[in-house]
């Protein structure tokens, strides 16, 4: 029985696809930049059109000593749980993609668990767990939540990379004469490097811009930019919460570009070798 003949997308269809595409794009994006010019209003007003421009709500936001508390502590918090979540995910996506792991995906399904529950739920189990034991209120406690959200990021990107990653490497590594700890480090980490930094660039991405756990795990010392600006939209909108919106904006998108490019690099690395 012969295969039917894949049918080749007509330029008329191709134009019509990008359309809608742009359409589709335009529609999602256009909430989150309407932000953005009015984070630049000179007068305290989300209205359109603006009657001027002006900096004065990010001068606002860098003077305040309430923001720059949440900054702070935001900053703290991503990259103390970026590094935990970065080496917990990496040593998980290490024993999974072996072999003789024993139930590996009853393992993965657990790891990966707190990308598939709603984040609420998550957020109240680690409230009745953290009243529990007294890590409620304290920054080591919004750490370790925010680290058990970002390693599953981390385990899957770094597990993609080594789908493709030769064994027989390490192997010829230990018969050379090099230690476990040697033969990773020579060899096999800098092959999974981009699937690393793309983990922990999504690890980071998930615990600054988290705002569910924090509500219930932080207090009022441990306020983050995303708690902060929540506080602020239900006690006094203010417009300098839009300049803080638009920092992350351009934050996060930088940090989803740098991601993008490492598994760019990572897929041209993958096929040098065999081109050559």
């Amino acid at each position: 029985m012969s295969a039917k003949p894949t049918r080749t997308p007509t330029p008329v269809a191709r134009k019509v696809l990008r359309v809608y595409s742009a359409v589709v794009l335009a529609f999602l994006m256009a909430p989150i930049l309407a932000i953005v010019p009015l984070s630049f209003n000179s007068e305290p007003f989300f209205t359109y059109p603006m009657p001027g421009l002006s900096l004065q709500w990010y001068r606002e936001v860098f003077s305040s000593p309430v923001w720059q508390l949440a900054a702070g502590n935001s900053f703290v918090v991503a990259i103390c749980s970026t590094v935990l979540a970065t080496a917990l995910g990496t040593m998980a996506a290490l024993g999974l993609t072996r072999p003789e792991c024993p139930g590996r995906k009853l393992i993965a399904a657990v790891i990966v668990s707190p990308i598939v529950i709603p984040v609420v739920v998550a957020a109240v189990g680690i409230f009745y767990l953290y009243a529990g034991i007294g890590l409620l209120n304290t920054l080591t406690g919004l750490v370790l939540a925010h680290t058990a959200l970002g390693a599953p990021f981390v385990t899957i990107t770094v597990a993609a990379t080594l789908a493709g990653y030769d064994h027989r490497l390490t192997r010829a590594a230990a018969s050379l004469g090099a230690s476990p700890v040697t033969a990773f480090r020579l060899v096999t980490l800098p092959v999974i490097m981009p699937g690393i930094v793309s983990g922990a660039i999504f690890a980071f991405v998930t615990s600054f811009d988290d705002v569910v756990v924090a509500l219930f795990v932080s207090g009022p010392d441990q306020r983050t930019l995303p708690r902060q600006m929540w506080t602020g939209l239900r006690e006094q909108i203010s417009p300098s919460i839009t300049a803080v919106a638009t920092l992350l904006i351009v934050f996060a998108a930088a940090l989803m570009l740098t991601a993008n490019a490492l598994q760019a690099r990572q897929q041209r690395l993958a096929k040098a070798p065999a081109d050559a």
